[in-house]
Parts: C-alpha cells; sequence; structure tokens
C-alpha cells in the first residue's frame, strides 16, 4: 500500500537563486569564510571547497589560512544565472565565462547566501537548505 515515501517528505529539487542574477562581484573577503560581495546588498559566504572554471583554466578554492586568490578575477563580473542543485551545491556562471562550484560538506555548512530585507539561505550538512525571507 505504501509508495515508500513518508507523509511530509518532499525530496530536494534543484532550485534557482535569481536573487542573484544580474548582481556584479564588487568586492572579494579571502579568510576561514571566503565572501563574495554584490551589487544589491547581496552576499555569498563560501565556507567549503569550491572549483572556479573559466576562460583561464580551474582553480580550486579552500577557505583557510592561505585562500586562492582565484575568485579576486570575479571582480566586476556579473551573474548570468545562480542556482542550487538539488544535492546542495551552489552554483554560479557569470557573464565572462566563468563558473563556479562551491562543494556541500557533510557535517557542517557548507555556503551561505544574503540578501536585501532580511533575506538568508544557509547550506546545512549534508545540503539541506535552510531559507528566511522571501527567496
Amino acid at each position: 500500500m505504501g509508495s515508500g515515501v513518508a507523509a511530509g517528505w518532499r525530496p530536494r529539487q534543484a532550485r534557482p537563486l535569481d536573487l542573484l542574477v544580474g548582481k556584479t562581484v564588487e568586492y572579494v573577503r579571502l579568510g576561514y569564510a571566503v565572501v563574495l560581495g554584490f551589487t544589491g546588498d547581496c552576499q555569498v559566504v563560501i565556507e567549503s571547497d569550491a572549483r572556479l572554471d573559466g576562460p583561464a583554466g580551474r582553480a580550486d578554492i579552500e577557505p583557510g589560512e592561505n585562500p586562492s586568490d582565484a575568485v579576486a578575477t570575479l571582480i566586476g563580473e556579473a551573474v548570468r544565472s545562480a542556482s542550487v542543485r538539488a544535492t546542495g551545491e551552489l552554483e554560479l556562471c557569470f557573464e565572462g565565462g566563468q563558473h563556479l562550484l562551491v562543494e556541500v560538506l557533510p557535517d557542517v555548512e557548507s555556503w551561505a547566501v544574503t540578501g536585501p530585507a532580511g533575506v538568508l539561505i544557509v547550506c546545512m550538512a549534508g545540503g539541506e537548505l535552510a531559507v528566511w525571507g522571501d527567496a
């Protein structure tokens, strides 16, 4: 009789992040969290490994004591598309051809997106999303 799906449970689905589309990277802050600051009062906070692919090749972005400064090449670039994969990875594609993919950590938060009016999206352990505000 059962379908194997518990009442109220829904499989994770990919979702667009229109909040970031058209926004331009204004600054990058490096450290134990890599922060991308965008026009329109938006930020992306990266606390896990990420990969930046683009015309200049591939760069691994690892927050920490000596993070790669390759993300600084995104300053002045506008977001063409932004989404969260069904598995929780954050994916940003830029007008200049760069592609940033932020991985999901199994035991701790991986990334967060903030926006105007209190919008906050956090990738929790294992890829589950917590969302506050009208995102």
